[in-house]
């Protein structure tokens, strides 16, 4: 069953190369593009796409907005934010509000339908990137957190200890299998805790809950020359 993917980007050559380059793959169909983020809003509700490549800086209604919406309606779909900078707080303020992810824009061909496909599952491993610039941001000065873009303090005193150090772990950048051979437990094991603390926390993804460990201290960036 393919991928439906919707393309967004204000740019229209950027649009239909993004759009070119996915639709030639044999597991995704391109079923629509949005040249800004009201049309985003719309073609999402109206086509119900599983991934939505959103551009961040837009017209009318910018890639944050957008993504907020999007992402708060019932069966919404997963969004990868695309940004031409790194270290970008619009891309930080779009994971926020509910983005799976994020990639340059002029990243490779294979590495986008890559990103495509991994925020279309069960986001297993944010990006290094991606962790990177939640522990710039979240660490940073003190920003205000919107109430429904993550849990609060009292919600990890629903998780359980082993929940707990789940997400301290997973926040940390580490895979289901490092998890569980930290922890000494199984795979399967760590899944069901994952899916679990997600639950009680009312997190999408991985993502989500990589930002609230960040901003509730659970973890912190690496050192400067660290590994990511």
């Amino acid at each position: 069953m393919s991928l439906k993917v919707l393309v967004v980007d204000d740019q229209g050559i950027v649009r239909a190369g993004f759009a070119a380059v996915i639709d030639a793959e044999d597991d995704m169909t391109v079923v629509g593009e949005a040249a800004d983020g009201v049309e985003a809003v719309r073609l999402a509700a109206d086509l119900a796409p599983d991934v939505v490549v959103m551009d961040v800086r837009m017209p009318e209604l910018d890639g944050i907005a957008a993504t907020r919406i999007i992402t708060g309606r019932e069966n919404a779909p997963r969004v990868l934010v695309l940004t031409t900078f790194d270290l970008d707080a619009y891309v930080f303020d779009a994971l926020r509000a509910g983005a799976s992810g994020f990639l340059l824009k002029d990243v490779h061909a294979a590495e986008l339908l890559q990103g495509i496909r991994v925020v279309a599952g069960e986001s297993v491993l944010a990006p290094s990137a991606t962790r990177r610039l939640i522990g710039h941001y979240a660490s940073g000065a003190e920003r205000a957190r919107p109430g429904s873009d993550s849990g609060g303090p009292q919600d990890l005193a629903t998780l359980t200890g082993s929940q707990r150090n789940v997400l301290t772990l997973l926040a940390s950048g580490l895979n289901n299998a490092e998890i569980a051979e930290d922890l000494g437990i199984t795979v399967g094991t760590v899944k069901s805790h994952v899916n679990a603390l997600l639950r009680k926390l009312g997190l999408r993804d991985r993502v989500q809950a990589t930002i609230l460990a960040y901003d509730l201290g659970l973890t912190h960036p690496n050192p400067p020359g660290g590994h990511l």
